[in-house]
């Protein structure tokens, strides 16, 4: 091998690896990011958990439309429970599956819910999130969050005895679109749309 391909080979060499570090680098900071989300959601922090969305993201959750613009995300958020003495509101963010594509980025999440209230309602719950990212001005912000709850069941009851409906709207707010998919949660089979194909088959689903 002569110098000149022993340099050009480094080279390429050096730019793989720049390219490996840096989506891991990217990988960090969406999981980071989402499970910000996730904690301040646990809080009721919704200012908070607004700032972490793109001026043009959009939110969707359960069925119940499109909010469009980080401010009618931030007013979709404050309509939600204040968390407060009595108030549990857990939704802690799991197995995370995210593909960077430069400065842009899909991720599917399963959240787990535990929610209750003194006095009231006590419920376990479940949703897959497919989300998009977008780096702007070198940082990462939620583009879309569109959260399929897939089942909520009584704490005392358990998913044996049946589920929650879902509540196809949100009081004190409209949509600014109706939902993008209608579907049902448990009982009902419903399997949220992948934005990634199977990575042996090849296959999308």
């Amino acid at each position: 091998m002569s110098l000149e391909d022993e340099v050009a080979a480094l080279r390429q060499e050096v730019a793989e690896l720049r390219a490996q570090a840096r989506a891991a680098t990217d990988y960090v900071a969406i999981s980071n990011l989402q499970r910000i989300y996730g904690y301040y959601v646990d809080k009721g922090l919704w200012d908070e958990a607004a700032d972490l969305f793109a001026a043009d993201a959009t939110l969707e959750i359960a069925g119940r439309g499109v909010y469009k613009g980080r401010e009618r995300v931030r007013a979709y958020l404050h309509k939600l429970p204040t968390y407060r003495d009595g108030v549990l509101y857990n939704h802690m963010q799991l197995q995370p599956v995210i593909h960077v594509d430069g400065d842009t980025a899909k991720a599917r999440w399963r959240a787990f819910i535990q929610l209750g209230f003194i006095g009231g309602e006590a419920r376990w719950g479940e949703a897959i999130y497919e989300n998009e990212y977008a780096r702007i001005d070198g940082a990462w912000q939620i583009s879309v969050l569109h959260g399929y709850i897939t089942y909520y069941t009584e704490y005392d009851q358990g998913w044996n005895k049946g589920g929650v409906k879902l509540l196809r709207s949100t009081d004190g707010i409209e949509p600014d679109e109706p939902a993008t998919v209608a579907y049902e949660a448990f009982p009902v089979a419903f399997v949220p749309p992948f934005h990634y194909p199977n990575p042996v088959s090849g296959k999308a689903r």
